[in-house]
């Protein structure tokens, strides 16, 4: 595999992304008196928080962290951490019922008119038996799942990344053929049920640039899996390509999918990838950094969202000494904030 995998995560007018409302970002610890040029970076990066469309999690696994390193005294690098637990980040729900989850991000998002950016990550045969192996037992037990997924979410505004990898393992071959018409109809079924929910964006996952480097490879897969009803595509989902990469990639598949829009994950990308075999560049690489913060105001008109998709600080899986994918990593996210990128 060439990408990362994670576990878990009133916009105004109807502006480029189309979104109909928006979520709570945490304020800042600093005073609001503060002038941009006096303030530290925790007060900064509140700041482009406070600016962003999407909710805040102020229970993240990062948000915990800082107060306990507060507490025991480590000061400067719980100042370094706000640049991650200060931002907007994805939700992804785990086990068999993802209503609690969903229910917090969009309950917590509602109070500061902002809108979730929530994952739904339980495709049948996932990951094809790598470091996030597992999903739903069953085509049955998933249109629950899913059913389950976009109920709880309600008349709430959410924005939805679909099933990061599943057409992008179909390309590769990675998943087995057998399976491949059972996903196209569970992934064109969940747009459906998804879509039926007034102000959600679905935005069905297509890989990195890196992972299938020729898009028109994935044009008709992404038909198949029902890509007409979507709102759009997603990239580059845990991964590192750089943002220029990333929206030359999105604008010629985009052009094979009848134009649709995209959004992206940049919340790794900072540093770009790791030099080197993609194969061991994907998991826990060292050296990168906090990508561009995510907004809605892109200047781009395909490119409906920059987004923290994968949460910053969560493992890859258990390499480089990471611990299994998804869980905290709190000297993984420092590094990456140490190394943010400049914005």
């Amino acid at each position: 595999m060439y990408r990362l995998l994670r576990t878990f995560t009133a916009l105004t007018a109807l502006t480029a992304l189309g979104l109909t409302a928006g979520c709570s970002a945490e304020s800042g610890t600093k005073s609001k008196e503060r002038t941009a040029t006096e303030a530290g970076p925790s007060t900064q990066a509140s700041q482009k928080a406070a600016r962003s469309a999407f909710w805040v999690d102020p229970e993240s696994a990062a948000a915990r962290q800082v107060r306990q390193w507060e507490q025991e005294g480590r000061t400067q690098d719980a100042d370094a951490l706000r640049r991650i637990s200060e931002q907007p980040m994805a939700v992804w729900p785990a086990g068999d019922d993802p209503a609690p989850d969903i229910k917090a991000a969009v309950d917590g998002a509602a109070q500061g008119d902002r809108t979730a950016v929530l994952v739904a990550y339980n495709i049948p045969h996932r990951d094809c038996g790598n470091h996030s192996a597992g999903g739903a037992h069953s085509s049955d037990f998933y249109r629950q799942w899913i059913d389950k997924f976009a109920g709880t979410i309600g008349d709430r505004p959410a924005v939805v990344i679909l099933e990061p990898d599943a057409v992008p393992h179909i390309v590769d071959g990675c998943t087995p053929a057998e399976y491949h018409a059972d996903r196209y109809q569970l992934l064109s079924e969940a747009i459906q049920r998804l879509k039926q929910q007034p102000r959600v964006k679905v935005y069905l996952d297509a890989g990195n640039p890196s992972w299938i480097t020729q898009a028109g490879k994935l044009a008709e897969p992404l038909q198949q899996a029902g890509i007409a009803q979507a709102d759009g595509f997603s990239l580059n989902v845990s991964n590192f390509q750089s943002d220029e990469t990333i929206k030359s990639y999105g604008r010629s598949l985009s052009g094979l999918v009848g134009g649709k829009h995209f959004v992206m994950d940049t919340s790794r990308n900072g540093k770009g990838p790791l030099a080197g075999n993609r194969e061991d560049a994907w998991c826990n690489p060292p050296g990168r950094g906090l990508g561009t913060p995510p907004t809605d105001k892109t200047g781009d008109a395909l490119l409906d969202a920059v987004l923290w998709i994968k949460r910053p600080g969560d493992s890859d899986g258990p390499c480089r000494g990471g611990p299994a994918a998804g869980q905290w990593w709190p000297d993984y996210a420092l590094g990456l904030a140490r190394n943010a990128k400049a914005t």
